[in-house]
């Protein structure tokens, strides 16, 4: 049987593992690889650096709540009801590019290569937001993301909303199912245009 706890900065290496996956959703690539140009060993470290930075963006570990199965993490995602979570970002990407000691040329370059997240982003006013959501694929289909998402909205309720809002990339059926059975309806969809010049 699952428990869920708050997750410690002990948990930085998995946590993220959780953020790289769910940043990745059901393609092989996500935002961080696009990010950052590095290896996959490179990207799941620099998750991890953001989970223990100082500044609290939506990426700290103090906002996920883990699933463990037989003492072991088995999924996470993080929950808030304060959106400056977000603007912390960059100061939180600061901190985790200088722990990598990436130079200040290719820092400078990362959120350039990054900026269409902003156009994804969930946005409802008022709204506890779920965002992170990944469980280790030998736990998938179990129940496991269930509960914790039936965790993260009895926290919001406690916390006084009276609703909440998780985004997905489109085309990840398998988060889709899950959300819908956690009893989110679709609100919108956005996509990102390009054109060759």
């Amino acid at each position: 049987m699952p428990t869920i706890r708050r997750a410690t900065a002990d948990d930085a290496e998995f946590l993220g593992w959780v953020i790289l996956t769910a940043a990745r959703g059901h393609l092989a690539r996500g935002w961080f690889d696009i990010v950052l140009e590095r290896d996959e060993e490179f990207c799941l470290a620099y998750c991890a650096q953001l989970v223990a930075t100082k500044a609290r963006s939506w990426w700290h570990w103090s906002l996920f709540s883990v699933a463990e199965v037989n003492g072991q993490p088995a999924s996470a995602l993080c929950g808030f009801g304060d959106e400056s979570v977000y603007m912390a970002s960059g100061a939180a990407m600061e901190e985790a590019s200088r722990a990598m000691n990436l130079s200040a040329e290719e820092q400078a370059h990362l959120w350039p290569r990054g900026t269409f997240i902003l156009s994804c982003t969930t946005g409802e006013d008022g709204a506890w937001t779920i965002e992170n959501v990944a469980t280790l694929p030998r736990y998938r289909r179990s129940g496991v993301t269930q509960m914790l998402l039936a965790h993260e909205l009895s926290r919001a309720r406690e916390a006084g909303f009276k609703r909440a809002q998780i985004s997905f990339l489109i085309g990840n059926e398998p988060a889709e199912r899950a959300y819908r059975k956690a009893d989110f309806g679709f609100a919108e969809e956005k996509q990102i245009g390009r054109a060759h010049v």
